[in-house]
């Protein structure tokens, strides 16, 4: 009873917290975080210890693959040599350079040791990532690879951080070893997903049913962990490979019934891990602080202050010249993408706001060493994590809207207004585009044609005069052929299908079209028309008329 007390406090919590964020203009995140700090220093209130065998699996998957899903592939493709830098060599770079100045700092920590504490505060967290950016008007770019980044970077860390485990526990490290046990994981670890993405997507496509297919992708992203964990391979990269895999055929693969129930579970499912994660880690604050007693205090601030500075310094030293180096070497790559310029790099190098990941990791430290002898410097290690995450979600996610404006890399919001009313526009005219081969092949309902022609013009004009982002409805009268308005609306999935391969607008954009899609359709089911069309709305290989 008590623990489920718990739990519906923490949702309680999690709920007053976003509305105060949304009113006073905080990342929630670290509003969050701050909230939980306060609630764990109030006297008498029992210690909430982080479970990271929860975290990991409970929390971590569902996150992952949420992030995954609204992650563009071909953006991400664009995109992969900086997101690899950042997400492979800076994650490599910043363990190496944590573990040699920490051993410089207190020579008495072993090599081993102080490699496992540089894996643990090396990668900054997927959900952290997404939760800041998402509410901050940049460009889409900078977006992409900070996402894509986060994403990816939580299986080297975490490779990073079990090789150096072992080190320490067994005292036995191979290089060689190491580096062809990191690709054999990470490979591993995405065929893997894109293995389960393929029977997730056979199973959808045989099913219809919005409820059953909506348990489905709840139990997807736990599936492909544990699955690929069991093989020992990396479960972070089969189930960010799942997410992006499905997400990337979500408007072939599910119907708008399916796609507008999931969205709204998933909605609420991601919002409330979201909160939790962050509460918990600033409840965290009594039991570490308990636990890291055997130095001083002074001593254990400053090996903290010390570590956050190298974090910041090396992602900040690492992002200029990672963007100018390949450029240099590469004539193609300097024509075909330009040097980004200082300020969204400074953005970009800004923004490694460590999360919920590296202090489970932490707490998942084993306690002894195979001799029985404790595990070393473990408390301490588990507060210089804790210092860092904090120091990252705190600091760096509050300053970064303010570094933003004054770098002037936000976009402005009419922009965005453009964009909407231009990929509006041409969905809608893939509507006149059918209807116009309609007429040419001599279909007998003629005045069903020129009723829907009449009303789509209605909505070109709005959307050509206004140019505002205020959703165009398409208003269906008694005398509208059922069977043509079908065809319209598969002729409108099938242009924004093109777009979203290609790219062409932005994804949360795309999303949202799709979505308004899915409701005009839903209406229609709803409001006198049989929903057996499904194939040829949603699935068509066939040209519309042949």
């Amino acid at each position: 009873m008590h623990d489920v007390g718990t739990v519906i406090g923490l949702l309680v919590v999690v709920t007053l917290v976003s509305v105060a964020a949304r009113r006073i203009a905080i990342p929630y995140p670290t509003l969050m975080v701050i909230c939980g700090l306060a609630i764990g220093l109030i006297p008498g209130l029992p210690a909430l210890t982080l479970n990271p065998d929860v975290v990991l699996l409970i929390f971590l998957p569902p996150l992952l693959y949420g992030a995954a899903w609204m992650t563009s592939w071909p953006d991400f493709r664009a995109n992969i040599r900086p997101i690899s830098l950042l997400a492979i060599g800076l994650v490599l770079a910043t363990t190496t350079t944590v573990a040699v100045v920490v051993h410089w700092a207190m020579p008495e920590m072993p090599w081993a040791i102080a490699f496992v504490l540089g894996a643990l505060v090396s990668p900054p967290d997927a959900v952290a990532a997404t939760a800041v950016t998402r509410g901050l008007s940049v460009p889409r770019r900078i977006v992409t690879i900070l996402e894509g980044e986060s994403l990816v970077n939580d299986a080297t860390g975490l490779v990073a951080y079990r090789l150096a485990v072992t080190a320490a526990v067994t005292g036995i490290f191979s290089l060689s070893d190491a580096v062809a046990q990191f690709f054999i994981v990470a490979i591993g670890g995405v065929l893997v997903g894109l293995a389960i993405a393929w029977v997730i997507a056979q199973i959808h496509m045989r099913l219809d049913d919005p409820t059953i297919e909506t348990v489905i992708t709840l139990l997807t992203p736990y599936l492909a962990y544990l699955l690929a964990e069991s093989l020992h391979v990396s479960g972070v990269l089969a189930t960010v490979a799942v997410g992006i895999y499905l997400s990337r055929r979500s408007n072939v693969l599910f119907s708008s019934d399916m796609r507008l129930n999931a969205n709204a579970v998933w909605s609420v499912v991601a919002f409330l891990l979201n909160g939790v994660t962050f509460v918990l880690i600033g409840l965290q604050l009594p039991t570490v602080a308990a636990g890291a007693g055997s130095l001083t205090n002074l001593t254990q601030i400053e090996l903290a202050g010390l570590t956050c500075l190298v974090v910041v310094l090396v992602r900040l030293l690492w992002v200029y010249p990672a963007a100018l180096v390949p450029r240099l070497f590469s004539s193609r790559l300097r024509a075909r993408d330009p040097y980004p310029g200082l300020a969204s790099l400074t953005v970009i190098g800004w923004a490694g706001m460590r999360g919920v990941v590296s202090l489970a990791a932490a707490m998942a430290l084993p306690l002894t060493l195979t001799d029985g002898s404790p595990f070393p410097f473990r408390d301490l290690i588990i507060y210089i994590t804790f210092g860092v995450i904090l120091f990252t979600l705190v600091v760096q996610s509050l300053t970064l809207p303010v570094l933003i404006r004054w770098l002037g890399v936000s976009l402005p919001a009419k922009r965005n207004d453009l964009e909407e009313a231009e990929a509006r526009l041409e969905i809608l005219m893939a509507a006149f585009a059918f209807l116009d081969e309609a007429a040419s092949v001599g279909d007998p309902d003629r005045h069903g044609i020129e009723s829907l022609r009449a009303q789509l013009e209605r909505d070109r004009l709005q959307l050509e005069a206004t140019l505002e982002t205020a959703k165009s409805t398409m208003i269906r009268t008694a005398t509208v052929c059922r069977r043509l308005y079908s065809g319209a609306m598969a002729a409108q999935r099938h242009r924004l299908r093109k777009m979203w391969k290609n790219a062409e607008y932005d994804l949360v954009l795309l999303n949202q079209l799709q979505r308004d899609l899915d409701l005009e359709e839903s209406r229609v089911r709803k409001y006198g028309g049989k929903a057996d069309d499904r194939i040829s709305l949603v699935r068509e290989q066939a040209p519309l008329f042949g």
